[in-house]
């Protein structure tokens, strides 16, 4: 499951069942998502018991191996081991990477989040697959950290060895411009499930990733 490749033109989801505006149950969300062409789905729910969040991520689990679709479980190292996902997400103060990578074992994915240049060059020193970069915009779920801008996006890109995930605040009015700093792959929360018809617009959004990945931008 490891290797560069899977993230390489990749659109990455963010179910968030924190968020107050979604309209469907997760199972439904996460049909839809897989639908209209994500690639990739990490489960996010802070707020949510462990018991729950594992039944949670059980259910989702059988869609996405199904349909061939990368499983992320946010922070939660102990969900990941629990329900067997494809790996997991930690942040800057979440569970050390060398403790989760002991726990997931070698074949796990791990991804970092990092929020600017001195924490992405770092990331290169731990045994992770990816990290995330963001928010390059301002964020709604994200309020209070400075946005990174796309210059700094392009300096991370030049000097860290690591496939790239761009996240925060990209929509369909920046999209293009965050695909041409060459990033490998795209995170989205509320541009895809703010929205009523999820199906057509996460296809929208992955029509302009594969055609960046072929020079039409």
């Amino acid at each position: 499951m490891r290797g560069k490749n899977i993230f390489r033109h990749s659109l990455y989801a963010i179910l968030d069942l924190d968020l107050p505006y979604l309209k469907k149950d997760p199972f439904s969300l996460t049909k839809d998502l897989i639908c209209g062409g994500i690639d990739i789905l990490q489960l996010r729910a802070k707020s949510l018991s462990g018991n729950y969040l594992v039944d949670i991520g059980m259910k989702i689990k059988k869609i996405t191996k199904k349909k061939k679709v990368i499983f992320i479980i946010n922070d939660r190292v102990d969900i990941a081991k629990a329900i067997d996902a494809d790996g997991v997400h930690l942040g800057q103060e979440d569970l050390p990477v060398n403790l989760a990578r002991r726990i997931l074992g070698k074949n796990k994915i791990i991804g970092l989040s990092t929020h600017n240049l001195y924490q992405a060059k770092r990331a290169q020193l731990q045994d992770i697959d990816y990290i995330s970069v963001g928010p390059v915009f301002k964020s709604p779920t994200k309020p209070n950290l400075k946005p990174l801008g796309i210059e700094t996006l392009r300096k991370i890109i030049e000097i860290v060895n690591l496939p790239i995930v761009a996240i925060g605040g990209i929509n369909l009015r920046n999209i293009q411009l965050v695909l041409s700093s060459g990033v490998e792959s795209i995170a989205l929360i509320s541009a895809i499930l703010r929205t009523r018809e999820i199906v057509s617009k996460v296809k929208l959004f992955k029509r302009l990733i594969t055609n960046s990945a072929y020079g039409n931008l």
